[in-house]
Formats: C-alpha cells, sequence, structure tokens
C-alpha cells in the first residue's frame, strides 16, 4: 500500500511539474509578445511625433502664402475678408413651390379604433 502511495505521490509531483513549465513556458511568450507590442506603441508613437512636426512644417502660414501666390492664376484664391461674404437677400431662392397635384382632406377627427360611417 505504501509503495501505491509512493508511485501515485510521484506521478502527482511529476504531473505538477509538467504543468509548471506549461504554464512557464506561457508566460514567458505572452511577455515577450507584451514587450513586442510595447516596442511597436513606442514606433508608431515616434512616427506619429515626426508626422505632426511634418504636418506644422507643411502648413506654416508663410509657405501657403507662397503656394497660393505660385498658384494664384489656377485657382484665383483670394484672401479671407468680411467683404467676400454675401448678404443673406443676394442667394437666389427657386420661385417654384412644392405644387399639390391633388387635393385631400386633413382630419383631427375621429380614432382608427371608431368603425366606419355608413
Amino acid at each position: 500500500m505504501r509503495s501505491l502511495i509512493s508511485v501515485l505521490s510521484t506521478i502527482f509531483v511529476m504531473a505538477l511539474a509538467y504543468w509548471a513549465y506549461q504554464e512557464n513556458y506561457r508566460t514567458q511568450q505572452a511577455l515577450n509578445e507584451v514587450r513586442s507590442l510595447q516596442r511597436a506603441i513606442g514606433e508608431n508613437r515616434e512616427n506619429l511625433g515626426v508626422l505632426r512636426a511634418e504636418w506644422a512644417y507643411l502648413n506654416r502660414p508663410d509657405r501657403l502664402r507662397e503656394l497660393v501666390l505660385l498658384n494664384y492664376d489656377k485657382l484665383e484664391l483670394l484672401p479671407l475678408t468680411s467683404d467676400r461674404f454675401g448678404q443673406v437677400d443676394q442667394v437666389a431662392y427657386p420661385q417654384d413651390r412644392l405644387k399639390i397635384r391633388e387635393s385631400f382632406d386633413v382630419s383631427s377627427q375621429g380614432d382608427d379604433t371608431e368603425e366606419p360611417h355608413q
């Protein structure tokens, strides 16, 4: 009986050791994946910073002003001032309103549950 308990205990300890080894392997794999993701996040943040700097550089007012002057004959862009806006009375609204072709009665009396009149 004692030898059976020893054998079962040994098998149990070996099974626990195998399980602990597998869990350690999975943990190491997950940590490597986390490190890889953190490295990718850092690279993407760095790239985003570079892109923001490039965007700010490209949108400098003096550069945009030069581009407008260079392409004035093609684009005909003008400075945005208050006299460039129109008035409401200058808007051309269509004169033809919605025309109703058929007439119909609109009544607010009665329910849908009432019996129709005969």
